[in-house]
């Protein structure tokens, strides 16, 4: 079972303004939205990425001088306004003490969260959002990070150091637009994988989320030039380096090769969140080929398509499908290939490309905001 993260939402100060008076939103007339709340509370909710707790301390909240009611008419105003635009809370957890009280329930405190401490809850990329110290220091507290709700500056960066926050806090910012792009960034998919063998000596290095850029040394010069279409057309930096046992032939270098790239590929993809999971095609001149993929973590790969020639270059064309069953069986990704036309050489290349593209597809996460693409919930 993935392990949730969770967005631990101070509220005024943060998600409404703080009335300078008295520090109460204690009536309708009180209650003010911070700029972009609403609209950015919304954008992290529809991502799936968080679990949205509010978590609250209202000093003195059910005394005379602060009645539930009066704390309760604006609260079930700003639940029902947020619901009403897509942003609904797992939790709601409000500490009613006064400072002097002491208690665990009351920020910095963790009595109130203090059950998200369970293999369920992904703490460490977690997140409390707040306007004051007591956010940070509930977020060093719970082994998670935060955002602080606050103008960056010399002032703000003052505090944190003076009271031991600045591996705690994240971001300063009190602009709700730049909290949600900076709680939604997705992360970098690199991967550096190196073997070595009797037989062959590999490395490779990749960032799906590159720009086509391409430095490859195999000293199978043709498969050097496959390779380099691959990353030009799916759009990923890649970096490989091989040398193996030629004077014998290519077989254990064309072998390895794919199996240390998909291993590479794998490890980038990580647990495969927020992709398109499938990619489909490619025409070159007059040869076609079908290529169809799955990210499914599944290996398999079926392929229609022979060739006239024993070699092209310095590759032996039995050792095309044999490159994408090894990828295949060690990337975690089913590969349909169907290639037809006249000429080997454009068939080759023309497969070659057809997956890069269809990797270029299936690797987008442009839509799915982390939502992992499966009925299962795990790919």
């Amino acid at each position: 079972m993935k392990e949730q993260k969770v967005l631990f939402l101070d509220r005024d100060g943060t998600i409404i303004r703080e009335p300078e008076t008295d520090m109460q939103v204690d009536s309708l007339e009180k209650l003010e939205l911070m700029p972009r709340a609403v609209v950015s509370l919304n954008r992290i909710a529809r991502s799936g990425e968080y679990k949205l707790v509010m978590v609250s301390n209202q000093d003195g909240l059910g005394t005379p001088s602060f009645p539930e009611d009066d704390f309760n008419v604006p609260q079930k105003k700003l639940i029902t306004l947020l619901k009403n635009e897509g942003v609904g809370f797992s939790e709601i957890l409000i500490d009613p003490s006064l400072p002097e009280e002491n208690r665990n329930t009351r920020k910095p405190e963790t009595g109130l969260v203090d059950h998200y401490r369970t293999g369920e809850t992904d703490l460490k990329n977690s997140f409390v959002v707040g306007d004051r110290l007591t956010d940070l220091q509930l977020a060093r507290n719970l082994g998670c990070q935060c955002v602080w709700f606050a103008s960056p500056g010399p002032e703000t960066e003052n505090k944190l150091q003076e009271n031991g926050l600045m591996e705690t806090c994240s971001l300063v910012s009190n602009d709700w637009g730049e909290v949600a792009d900076f709680l939604l960034r997705q992360p970098e998919r690199r991967a550096e994988v190196a073997r070595t063998t009797r037989e062959t000596d590999i490395s490779c290095r990749l960032n799906l989320d590159g720009k086509g850029k391409c430095d490859i040394d195999t000293g199978v010069k043709f498969l050097d030039h496959m390779l380099d279409q691959l990353g030009v057309h799916s759009g990923i930096d890649l970096c490989l380096r091989a040398r193996g046992d030629l004077e014998v032939d290519a077989h254990h270098t064309v072998e390895d090769t794919a199996l240390v790239l998909g291993r590479a590929l794998k490890e980038a993809l990580g647990n495969r969140s927020g992709i398109e999971r499938y990619g489909f095609l490619l025409p070159m001149d007059e040869s076609l080929a079908r290529v169809a993929i799955d990210l499914s973590n599944r290996p398999w790969l079926k392929w229609r398509g022979k060739f006239k020639r024993s070699a092209i270059g310095d590759l032996d064309t039995e050792m095309v499908p044999h490159f994408f069953k090894t990828l295949s069986d060690h990337a975690g990704i089913c590969i349909h290939v169907s290639v037809s036309g006249d000429n080997d050489h454009h068939k080759v290349e023309a497969v070659f490309k057809g997956f890069a593209r269809a990797l270029k597809q299936a690797i987008s996460r442009e839509k799915n905001s982390g939502r992992i693409v499966s009925s299962k919930g795990v790919i």
